[in-house]
This record gives structure tokens, sequence and C-alpha cells, in this order.
């Protein structure tokens, strides 16, 4: 193994540090305003660069995020006339119609590329990770205190295997691993028991997407081929996102509402 992965190695084993995923959001909240020091400090070519670079990235943000807006398109009217005589500099001018060409389905993949979905709970408790995780003792020495054992509902995959004791950062225990869910569908008004897919939002924290915990408002990926749902192509909807809206680990179940 090359001398250089070191750091890569001890991050299999280990894992990050426990409020690696607070100080990256913090550093990422601390970028701007580092970006605007350094262009008040700038002089010269380097200024002129730099200034070159930032407009670069701001024209492509624009871009994205007007690519993200649902507006119509400009349509030409044939059928209006224009009454009396038109000034020489109105004669290029077309007399335009704000029209809706977008159709459902690429509205719909726009939301998705964009995530702007309706969720029905768009605010929830946060859950605190003193909350979420038991501080585990390992060891004769009360120092070695990095392990976690969560106390909330987690799904892991179906081919999921723990790690040895020596490694196991996180400990998701057996009684608290879910792999179903009571989906409701709203338009249909009834309610599914669905295999669960995966975790696709926690949003307390992304470490606790990353480890599959299921709180209130988790978004979650469920298997809904067995409703027999179907595109407007012709094609079985197979997996689609739906939102927890009880407590899991206090109910010993998981209810979620369909995002449709």
């Amino acid at each position: 193994m090359p001398q250089n992965e070191h750091i890569e190695l001890f991050r299999k084993r280990h894992g990050r540090r426990f409020d690696h995923e607070e100080r990256a959001r913090k550093k990422e909240g601390r970028q701007p305003h580092e970006m605007a020091n350094k262009a008040k400090k700038l002089r010269g070519l380097k200024a002129k660069m730099y200034n070159k670079q930032r407009f670069s990235e701001k024209v492509q943000m624009k871009k994205t995020l007007k690519m993200h807006e649902e507006k119509g398109t400009r349509k030409r009217d044939p059928d209006q006339v224009p009454e009396g005589a038109v000034p020489a500099y109105l004669l290029d001018r077309e007399n335009q119609l704000r029209a809706k060409v977008l159709s459902n389905s690429i509205k719909q993949k726009r939301k998705e590329k964009a995530g702007k979905w309706a969720v029905p709970l768009p605010k929830v408790r946060g859950v605190s990770e003193q909350e979420t995780f038991k501080v585990l003792k390992s060891g004769k020495s009360r120092r070695k205190g990095w392990k976690r054992m969560v106390t909330k509902v987690c799904f892991v995959g179906e081919g999921f295997t723990r790690k040895p004791p020596k490694f196991e950062r996180f400990i998701r225990p057996m009684g608290l691993r879910f792999n179903k869910a009571h989906v409701t569908h709203p338009e249909l008004k009834a309610t599914f028991c669905l295999p669960i897919i995966g975790v696709k939002k926690n949003p307390n924290s992304a470490l606790f997407t990353n480890l599959g915990v299921i709180t209130k408002g988790t978004v979650i990926e469920v298997n809904i081929s067995e409703l027999g749902l179907v595109t407007q192509g012709g094609k079985v909807v197979w997996g689609k996102y739906a939102q927890v809206t009880n407590n899991p680990e206090n109910d010993g179940c998981i209810n979620a509402v369909l995002l449709v």
C-alpha cells in the first residue's frame, strides 16, 4: 500500500471526527466572507483574474437557478392585427402571447432536479446528536468513549454486515432496524405496507442520512411496484419518495405519506 494513503486507511477504520458535519457546515458558511475579504485585498492582475473567475461562477449559478424555474415561453399570436398605422421602429416587433408549453412530466422532472418537493411536514423539531447517540465506553480506560449507539429507528440494506468491534464506531441495534413502512397515498386515501429502499434525506443532519437514521420528517424511498402506478410513457413506477409523519422510536412502526 502506498505510504500516502494512511489518512484514508485511518478514516476507514475509525471514521471521521464526531463533529465533522457541523465543522464542514460552519466552514461552508464562512466561505463567502473569506472570499469577500480576499477580493478586497487583491490588487492588480490577480484581482482581475479573481473577479473574472467569480463572475463566471455567478453566471453559471444564475443559469442553473433559471433552468429550475417554471416559466412560460413566448409564443406568436398570428390572429391579432394591430389597428391603425404602426411606427417604423415597431415594424420588426411581433405581437406575442405568453403560453405555458411545458408538459407535466417535464415540470415533474425539473422539480425533482431542483428538489422542490411540497412535503406534508415542512417544519419538524430538530433532533440533537446527544439525543440520538448514546456514548459507549470501550476497554478498561474511561477515556475511550469514541463508540456511539444509535437510539433511533434505522434502515440498513439487505446485504449489511457489521464491522468488527474494533473498527465499529456507530452501533445500530437489531431491535431498532426497520425495512417496511406504512405509506398512505393522499389521492387514493389508502395505506399500504411497503418495503423501504433507502433513506433519501434526514433534515436533522447529513450524518443521520448516511447512517440511515429515520426520525419525524425524514424523506425515505419506498418500493411501490405492487401498487401498479404507471408513468405517461407506460412504464411501471418502481420507487417513490415518502415523508415520515410519526416518531417511529415511540410507536414501533413507520408511518409515512407518499409525495405525489
